[in-house]
């Protein structure tokens, strides 16, 4: 489950004084638009977001779970190179920013990096620049915002660390392969996200291939940098996070709940060592809690998919396997380094 932060908090904020006024209606029919244009298979050769009122639209409908879902990304890869803090970022496809925010919340304060953002939508650069200018943020109060077409032709300077989210269905199979292929030269870290859905697990997995195959290890959520284990079109890849809904996002949405969950697949790929080891096992579903016992289903570096029964008799691993998330390292890395 997400944990709410400032970040997260300042991002509400922020497009709750967009939006003020905004007739939820006039919203609705905005995002079903644009919504039926993302779940599209042709991709387009022009920008979605084509004026400010799709832009708004698209904000008060995608940011917070975009941000929440490259949060958790970014989580993994700080935990698989702790000690790794990147100086630049340059966030491809980045639209109104919600990567940037993500990167601004995983290394705050000083440490934030110096972000770029690149994308060929300038009323969504316009909303993004307006939304980081708000925030108090100075990391995001200095970004650059940078229009740029996302295709084959794309060039970036070298940098840190490269993140490219919900984009890849907006290109051609040509333009994703060599917009992923200019991530992995000019970086030292890429973080890939995509809806949790199928098609969205099957751009991940491409990506990941181009990723090692440019020389890149896999940092997560793989335990390793091997073929996947599933078997093409039996299942897929992904993960959950947990979004905190504001009432326009509600009303926007049809929904009740104050919160939803993201579902969304990913990978994270650097050129710096793992330090510590990679993880021994990723859980992959949300585990199943009964009497007495847990069950997990696993993704491991050496056998591949694999269900975990833990039960009280194995102590504090029952706890453990408690407390574990879908998405989780497995076991903790506390753990695994006492047991070492």
């Amino acid at each position: 489950m997400t944990v709410t932060t400032p970040t997260a908090d300042t991002l509400r904020v922020a497009l709750a004084r967009l939006l003020d006024g905004l007739p939820p209606t006039q919203a609705a029919r905005a995002v079903e638009r644009l919504m039926a244009n993302y779940r599209g298979e042709t991709p387009t050769a022009a920008p979605i977001l084509r004026d400010r009122g799709d832009v708004v639209a698209y904000a008060a409908y995608r940011m917070p779970a975009t941000f929440e879902a490259v949060r958790s990304a970014l989580g993994a890869l700080r935990a698989a190179v702790p000690g790794w803090v990147p100086v630049t970022h340059t966030d491809i496809g980045g639209g109104t920013g919600a990567a940037s925010w993500a990167v601004a919340d995983a290394w705050g304060g000083a440490a934030a990096p110096r972000t770029t953002v690149l994308d060929w939508a300038e009323p969504a650069l316009a909303l993004g620049r307006e939304l980081a200018a708000a925030s108090q943020v100075p990391s995001l109060r200095e970004v650059q915002w940078r229009r740029s077409r996302i295709s084959s032709a794309l060039r970036i300077e070298s940098t840190d660390l490269v993140t490219v989210s919900y984009v890849l269905n907006e290109l051609t199979a040509a333009d994703r392969a060599a917009v992923v292929a200019e991530a992995a030269r000019a970086a030292r870290a890429v973080v890939v996200v995509e809806p949790g859905t199928p098609d969205g697990y099957a751009r991940i997995i491409e990506a990941r291939d181009a990723l090692i195959a440019a020389g890149m290890r896999i940092a997560a959520p793989c335990p390793h940098s091997a073929a996947c284990p599933i078997e093409p079109g039996s299942d897929w890849c992904h993960f959950a996070a947990r979004v905190s809904r504001s009432s326009l996002h509600r009303q926007i949405k049809g929904g009740s709940l104050p919160y939803e969950d993201e579902k969304f697949s990913y990978v994270a790929a650097t050129r710096t060592p793992l330090e510590p080891d990679p993880a021994a096992a990723r859980v992959t579903r949300k585990p199943q809690i009964r009497k007495g016992l847990v069950l997990l289903d696993l993704c491991t570096g050496g056998e591949g998919l694999r269900r975990d029964t833990v039960t009280k008799r194995h102590g504090a691993r029952y706890k453990d396997a408690r407390d574990a998330e879908w998405g989780d390292a497995w076991p903790p890395r506390e753990a695994a380094s006492e047991e070492g």
